[in-house]
């Protein structure tokens, strides 16, 4: 092994992982009860983090990897699978506050517990043996199959918290909790990576180090954005948990209904009003709000709008926001495209256009030109 390269490499990245370990965990939140959720989620990050720097501390003031490399993977194998549990319950608690509980903490200490048990025991086997290599590799299998149970439960989680504001949010709250969905992809890719290249020649050690510096800036960058978002984030979880979540119906599952709803005749005389009135063009509006102004339950509004306009209560909005966008221009062409996003209801030029596009194909701004 290039040794420079090696400890050059844990020189750079260790004083990082303590900064960044440290901050995440001793770093002060707004003093407001709704970040207490926020403030557990960072702590658990933080004490992830420091964990790993305790990990990379071992390799560089002991060696240990110049002094046996079985032991230095069984080491590494039972760190991962610590810091796996802690990286996505610190996720899974921003997505359900009611994740972590101490039967959940008890469960998952006592898989760690014997999966370290079982490492230990195998690095004082005859360094070497069939028993130490086939080992080795069980104990990798389980941590991808660990790491892969976590993955897939945190994204289905997030997929959940996504439907769930589509379906109540006129707004895409959905965008500000997107880095968790981005981050679970990297950290996948990552732990991937990392446990192949533990099991790489030792001149390759230093990329697995590296490696780890971008991954951990991101991660930290995207705390410090976040909690200027969370409060409203949170709120919107706490409204929405509170009352069971509307599942979006399907063209099939309409096509199973015998008859139109008795309700539906109604809904749709007062949506009509409504739209009329051009109430969409609110901004931040919800669907508790809108059942509330038309006098009418949000579960038999929310399968209204899912049947009848096939589509969620985010999108449905957003096309009145967008078909009014279209009359704008047409009437007032001298209005600037911010005025024209300012006066449909949406929080911000960027948003706008890029709705705008989706559904349109081109800017506004080309749009309009091409009247």
């Amino acid at each position: 092994m290039d040794q420079s390269l090696y400890s050059y490499s844990l020189y750079a990245s260790l004083p990082l992982m303590l900064f960044f370990g440290f901050h995440m965990l001793l770093g002060r939140t707004p003093e407001k009860k709704v970040f207490a959720n926020f403030l557990l989620s960072r702590r658990l990050m933080g004490t992830a983090l420091l964990i790993l720097a305790a990990n990379y501390a071992v390799h560089l003031f002991c060696t240990i990897r110049l002094r046996d490399v079985n032991a230095t993977i069984l080491m590494n194998l039972s760190t991962y699978f610590l810091c796996y549990w802690l990286f996505s319950s610190a996720m899974m608690t921003l997505l359900d506050n009611r994740y972590i509980t101490k039967r959940l903490v008890a469960k998952h200490g006592a898989m760690w517990l014997a999966y370290s048990t079982l490492s230990y025991a195998l690095s004082q086997t005859l360094d070497g043996s069939a028993i130490q290599s086939w080992g080795t590799i069980a104990l990798a299998a389980w941590l991808a199959a660990y790491g892969l149970f976590l993955s897939v439960r945190l994204l289905r989680t997030y997929n959940r918290a996504i439907r769930m504001f589509e379906n109540t949010h006129s707004d895409d709250i959905g965008s500000y909790i997107r880095w968790l969905s981005i981050f679970t992809y990297w950290a996948v890719g990552y732990g991937v990576s990392c446990a192949l290249l533990t099991f790489l020649p030792d001149e390759y050690v230093f990329l697995w180090i590296l490696s780890s510096i971008p991954f951990y800036i991101y991660l930290y960058c995207s705390y410090q954005n976040y909690i200027l978002f969370y409060e409203k984030v949170e709120k919107a979880f706490q409204e929405d948990y509170s009352m069971q979540e509307v599942e979006p119906v399907t063209a099939e599952t309409v096509a199973d209904v015998p008859e139109t709803p008795a309700y539906h005749p109604d809904i749709a005389k007062r949506i009509k009003e409504w739209t009329e009135s051009e109430g969409y063009l609110k901004p931040g509006i919800t669907l508790n709000e809108l059942s509330a102004q038309l006098c009418t339950n949000r579960t038999y509004l929310s399968e209204y709008i899912n049947s009848v306009h096939q589509m969620s209560f985010r999108d449905w909005i957003t096309d009145l926001r967008i078909e009014y966008a279209k009359r704008l221009m047409k009437q007032q062409p001298q209005l600037k495209i911010h005025d024209i996003s300012e006066a449909s209801g949406f929080l911000s030029l960027s948003h706008f256009s890029r709705t705008f596009g989706i559904k349109e194909g081109c800017s506004p701004a080309r749009w309009r030109n091409g009247l």
